[in-house]
């Protein structure tokens, strides 16, 4: 299977995901990519080496709230979503698995992962976590049931203000490092590497994972 073919992502509403067929195969990767990506998120926070920006605001939040960090995440997450209101951004069936199914998934795994100090496994951890979360990220996106609410926010900016994903998703990223780090969130050679890594990553692994549509979606009423 070639790599390099199109990737075209469906921008359906709830019923038109339904409606394209595959459903049960789908849904059994959407949870699978959701969990796996919680896991990713883990391995880095044990290998302690920095995380994606995201995770350093839910970083810093744990210094000022009483909750967990895959409370955080999940809180931190319905909070999104209420920006999607004025970008016009639609949620999808897997956005709400995803709101909640990633916290949950990080907590845990941090729950029974051990934490290690020496600096090979701490590199090794940080780079499992990497890779597996361009792999999970491709996997659940590649059900085609719906953005999370980071990746929506994203898309509708890019759509609101007609820059580029790339552009918009650096800025959003950028703002969320800044105040993560404000707030007491920790970045390192991790977070770098995150950044550098997690676009080709995801690309790649998604032609590989995306389910296709059976038939063409049926059109939904504005």
């Amino acid at each position: 299977m070639s790599t390099s073919r199109p990737i075209e992502i469906s921008n359906l509403g709830p019923l038109g995901q339904l409606r394209t067929g595959r459903l049960p195969r789908r849904v059994v990767q959407l949870f699978v990519g959701l969990v796996l990506f919680g896991f990713s998120i883990a391995l880095m926070l044990r290998g302690n080496l920095g995380v994606a920006p995201w995770d350093v605001l839910s970083i810093g939040l744990t210094h000022w709230l009483p909750l967990s960090f895959g409370q955080i995440t999940i809180a931190l997450s319905f909070v999104v979503l209420l920006l999607w209101i004025p970008v016009g951004e639609r949620p999808g069936v897997g956005t709400l698995a995803n709101a909640i199914v990633i916290g949950l998934a990080v907590d845990a795994s941090l729950a029974w992962l051990p934490v290690v100090d020496d600096w090979a496994p701490r590199i090794a951890l940080m780079l499992a976590g990497v890779v597996l979360n361009g792999i999970a990220g491709a996997v659940y996106i590649g059900a085609q049931l719906g953005r999370g609410p980071r990746d929506g926010l994203m898309t509708g900016l890019a759509r609101r203000t007609g820059r580029s994903l790339r552009l918009v998703r650096s800025l959003i990223e950028v703002v969320v490092l800044l105040i993560g780090l404000a707030l007491g969130g920790t970045a390192g050679l991790g977070t770098l590497v995150f950044a550098l890594a997690i676009g080709p990553l995801t690309q790649f692994f998604l032609a590989w994972t995306l389910v296709a549509r059976r038939e063409p979606a049926v059109p939904e009423a504005a």
